[in-house]
């Protein structure tokens, strides 16, 4: 019972650090601020205005046409992103559009889709599927848990000019096996598709342990089980880091590179970006964007965070509503099951319980698991949907509505 626990909470940690890079609304974020990366420029700080975009070479504000023309030489141009967020998918996309215009010899590689996914993914830029085909055929739901919304207008873009689009990751279950056992414990095939990470970098540890550190930590993981936790963690974000190091540097070619990917796995160019420069030698740019929060005019930052960064104001809610429900399924039952109960999304604090088997949404039933995420994913706010489900031998309803969670400050404000 205390392996689960611990199993279940480095599983919320996980999708904490590295499925999106968000800022702790309650207390500073020491990330932004270490002094680590390009020894010129760690000691000073940058002042980050929403609109902004900042040089880390010449330490002010520049526009946005002068880093275009700074990145003409780049082979890599690595742009993060907080995957819910659509300002900062509007900036990568924007800054596809710039780079295509000055070098139409372009590629994309993605965070989001593992090397299984190469297939539709040709298919896709050559324009011989449909939108609805492809999420269909990709399995966009299965393979990454953020609205394709999110990602449409680069994914059309890619389509409509035919720029090639390059899968970076691998299976999860692969990263999760390298997080529990450690790279010895995979498979020889395994291993073929994941170079050993190296877990040597000191500043990269660093950075790593100060977003981990940032988190609330549950009672359970404290003492020995922190550290447990942390090692495993550490693995699979070294993991995940080499693995799309090594297969942009593998799909490159002579074509220039846009890699989009988490924050996280870029920040202070210690992540993917310094294991494929390792690899490849070859020159590459960084852009960051930073959301300012409402209550502050600016926020500061290392300038040794990235080579550009990009201020923007806070978004009131993310563009698309986030269900927070993951399902499974078993083997001789037809239904899906609610795989746990939901700790994030508007499904937090609704009635679901780990176990539930899943009869129908909205009266339609569901065997497939992408076809049910794609019904779900067309839902937006203040929509509602019903669901039946299977508890302990009795049908029930539960009424999902598709509201924002209250944030704890609020609640207190009530009280």
């Amino acid at each position: 019972m205390k392996l689960a626990r611990r199993i279940i909470f480095s599983l919320i940690f996980l999708s904490i650090l590295f499925l999106c890079f968000l800022f702790s609304e309650e207390k500073e974020d020491k990330s932004l601020l270490l002094q680590i990366g390009e020894r010129d420029y760690r000691e000073e700080v940058l002042e980050i205005f929403p609109g902004q975009v900042y040089s880390q070479r010449e330490g002010k504000s520049v526009s946005f046409l002068k880093m275009i023309k700074d990145m003409k030489n780049s082979r890599f141009v690595y742009v993060g992103e907080t995957h819910n967020s659509l300002p900062m998918h509007d900036i990568q996309f924007k800054i596809i559009q710039a780079l295509f215009e000055q070098d139409n010899s372009l590629s994309i590689g993605l965070e989001m889709l593992p090397l299984s996914t190469q297939e539709p993914l040709n298919k896709w830029s050559l324009g011989t599927l449909t939108q609805d085909e492809f999420i269909i055929e990709i399995e966009w739901y299965i393979n990454w848990n953020y609205n394709f919304g999110f990602y449409e207008k680069i994914f059309e873009f890619a389509k409509e000019n035919k720029i090639p689009l390059y899968a970076l990751n691998v299976s999860r279950d692969i990263i999760k096996k390298i997080r529990m056992k450690g790279w010895d414990g995979l498979s020889d095939d395994e291993k073929k598709l994941v170079p050993q990470p190296d877990l040597t970098d000191e500043e990269h540890r660093i950075l790593i342990r100060t977003i981990f550190e940032s988190t609330e930590i549950p009672h359970q993981m404290k003492g020995r089980s922190l550290e447990m936790a942390f090692e495993g963690l550490y693995r699979a974000q070294s993991a995940w880091d080499e693995v799309m190091a090594f297969n942009a540097v593998r799909a490159v070619k002579e074509k220039k590179m846009i890699v989009l990917a988490g924050s996280g796995h870029l920040l202070y160019n210690l992540g993917i970006n310094r294991r494929a420069y390792k690899r490849s030698r070859v020159p590459f740019k960084t852009v960051i964007s930073l959301a300012v929060p409402k209550e502050k005019e600016s926020i500061e930052v290392s300038r040794s965070l990235a080579d550009y960064v990009w201020g923007i104001p806070e978004e009131g809610r993310p563009a698309f509503p986030s269900v927070g429900l993951s399902f499974k399924k078993f083997k001789g039952l037809d239904n899906l099951v609610v795989e746990r109960k939901p700790i994030d999304g508007v499904a937090k604090g609704a009635n679901f319980e780990k176990g539930d088997v899943v009869l129908s949404v909205d009266g339609k039933a569901f065997q497939d698991l992408n076809q049910l995420r794609v019904y779900l994913a067309k839902l937006t706010w203040d929509d509602e949907t019903k669901f039946g489900l299977l508890r302990d031998g009795r049908e029930i309803e539960v009424l999902l509505k598709f509201k924002m969670p209250e944030k704890k400050q609020d609640k207190e404000k009530e009280n």
